[in-house]
């Protein structure tokens, strides 16, 4: 998914965790916004202009080369990963687009096409988790043992099934209380015990319970 973004004077709303990689053009400088466990808060000045592509849970690895658990919670300049000559021509690639999220898109389409593809048993393990499906029932649907699970998971998402089950289920309630769902029956959506449950999870996981995420008084 392609974005793009400038930061307002006074913007506090917090980046959430959603299990994905993020390569990110911010002024010239590509880098790569790893896999997050919590908010998220951007000390980029107001005026600082973005572009990212956001890629599917599991799939960023294989195209950066790198372990998404290595990349957890940072914030990484893709010189760091990769050698700088190359990096300076991708960034000048970037930069010489018409739109950088355009040149961003360009980028990911040449590292794909000199990639293995995406491995569908990742798609699967998220697909499972995503309908409120247990760590060992999801273990069971994909073929692979609790351990086997885990160390792939961790491989490919930065952190454990159980983690990533977590995270999911906030953005199911979330967008179901954006619907216009009450937050009790999007908690119940969801798969959590109650409203309580929710609260407590959200708040681990975004630093704020969702009736302030939402904006809701």
């Amino acid at each position: 998914m392609l974005w793009t973004r400038t930061v307002g004077s006074g913007e506090s709303a917090p980046v959430l965790p959603d299990g994905c990689i993020d390569l990110l053009w911010r002024e010239g400088t590509v880098m790569v916004a790893g896999p997050d466990t919590g908010p998220h808060h951007s000390d980029s000045p107001p005026g600082t202009r973005f572009a990212g592509l956001r890629f599917f849970p599991g799939s960023a690895p294989a195209l950066l080369g790198v372990p998404a658990d290595e990349l957890r919670d940072r914030r990484v300049d893709l010189v760091d990963l990769w050698p700088a000559a190359r990096v300076r021509a991708l960034a000048a690639a970037v930069h010489a687009a018409p739109d950088p999220a355009c040149g961003l898109e360009a980028l990911a389409l040449r590292l794909a096409a000199d990639s293995a593809p995406p491995d569908p048993l990742l798609r699967a393990v998220v697909a499972t988790l995503a309908t409120g499906a247990t760590v060992a029932e999801t273990a069971d649907t994909v073929g692979l043992g609790p351990r086997a699970l885990h160390r792939r998971s961790l491989s490919a998402f930065g952190y454990g099934p159980k983690t990533l089950a977590r995270i999911l289920r906030m953005h199911r309630a979330l967008s179901a209380a954006r619907r216009g769902m009450p937050l009790a029956q999007a908690a119940f959506h969801a798969g959590y015990a109650d409203q309580a449950h929710f609260s407590r999870e959200v708040t681990q996981l975004a630093g704020v319970p969702p009736a302030v995420l939402l904006g809701i008084r």
